[in-house]
């Protein structure tokens, strides 16, 4: 999970993302107000649990209706209370995330929730909660935008640094344009099949309303690998090691490289 903070009238709240979700700390929100019995206060509502419940049964396939139903029916009541972690438990609910520990436990809820909770503490906290959010989305999104346009530009300064070790170590001078121009695709599909399995032609043709070639729709990740490819191929024409072996060599390190990448930015592991 990868925490990030925003600051919303003077209080820090934590965002903490997992399986590609935002989950926004309702403890958090809740410590402007006093402590977590405002939350404890906000579950026992009826309305609340219908809104939890509707929710949960339009994003979570896997939701116990059953549980919600009695909670429903006993919500309101004095004798009734209910903790996220027994909602979580009876329902299956994904849409509260309840985390153990002195700093960084809590409980989390994705945005729609913590919108709705935010509503319920004040009218002015909620818009304030909405703008520093998308504030941290659009830095969010506008940052991965530069690191891909670096990525990209490095991989094209490397595809130069490749290209020429083709032209100096593959390409005969009696070779025609159009050969020349062959071998060169031939040593970009290299690196495509050992970082993507497949030639370019081969995604083209499995992703024909995609914008732009293989490359143009690669991750950050694989931008990153495919730059360290392409010097590490470069290397090995130099070192005049066959196209099938050189194409064996480089992928393994790109998988290598991948599984590494990915584990360190949360995203999970590459498999074979």
């Amino acid at each position: 999970m990868k925490n990030r903070v925003i600051e919303v009238q003077g209080t820090e709240i934590r965002i903490i993302k997992t399986h590609d979700t935002d989950y926004i700390s309702l403890t958090d929100m809740a410590k402007k107000f006093g402590d977590e019995t405002v939350l404890y206060n906000w579950l026992r509502n009826r309305n609340t649990i219908e809104f939890l419940g509707i929710w949960e049964r339009i994003n979570n396939p896997a939701f116990n209706p059953i549980e919600f139903e009695r909670f429903k029916k006993e919500a309101g009541l004095n004798r009734f209370s209910l903790s996220p972690k027994k909602w979580v438990e009876a329902t299956c609910a994904i849409g509260l995330l309840s985390r153990a520990g002195r700093y960084g436990g809590g409980t989390f809820a994705h945005k729609d929730i913590a919108f709705e909770f935010g509503s319920w503490l004040s009218a002015e906290f909620k818009l304030y909660l909405i703008k520093e959010f998308q504030r941290l989305k659009e830095d969010e999104n506008n940052r991965q935008k530069l690191e891909w346009s670096f990525q990209r530009m490095l991989a094209k300064v490397n595809y130069r640094i490749h290209t020429d070790a083709i032209r100096d170590n593959l390409v005969p001078p009696v070779l025609t344009r159009q050969q020349i121009d062959q071998l060169y695709a031939s040593e970009a599909d290299l690196l495509n099949m050992a970082l993507f399995g497949m030639p370019a032609r081969q995604w083209r043709e499995a992703h024909r309303k995609a914008e732009g070639n293989i490359r143009d729709n690669a991750t950050i990740e694989q931008l990153v690998v495919l730059s360290n490819l392409e010097s590490i191929n470069s290397v090995f024409i130099r070192q005049g090691l066959a196209q099938n072996e050189r194409l064996e060599k480089l992928n393994a390190i790109a998988i290598t490289q991948m599984r590494s990448l990915l584990r360190s930015s949360g995203t999970g592991e590459l498999h074979e």
